[in-house]
């Protein structure tokens, strides 16, 4: 079972790294890479996201993929 304590930390984390991912996208689009470099950075972000987003939801089941 899931408390409402750790829902709303959760939520918050999820908010607060959203919001990195959010401003990292947008900066490497501010900074305008070159194509190739542009599509690695943005590739990155998008998978560091995803790895966090997976091991967020891992972590409810008690397995998570990483413990930090």
């Amino acid at each position: 079972m899931i408390s409402g304590a750790a829902l709303v930390s959760a939520l918050v984390t999820l908010v607060v790294v959203g919001v990195i991912c959010w401003l990292l996208w947008w900066f490497i689009g501010y900074i305008g890479l070159p194509e190739p470099f542009n599509k690695v950075a943005r590739v990155l972000v998008a998978l560091v996201a995803l790895i966090f987003l997976i091991n967020l939801l891992l972590g409810f089941g008690h397995h998570p993929l990483f413990r930090w």
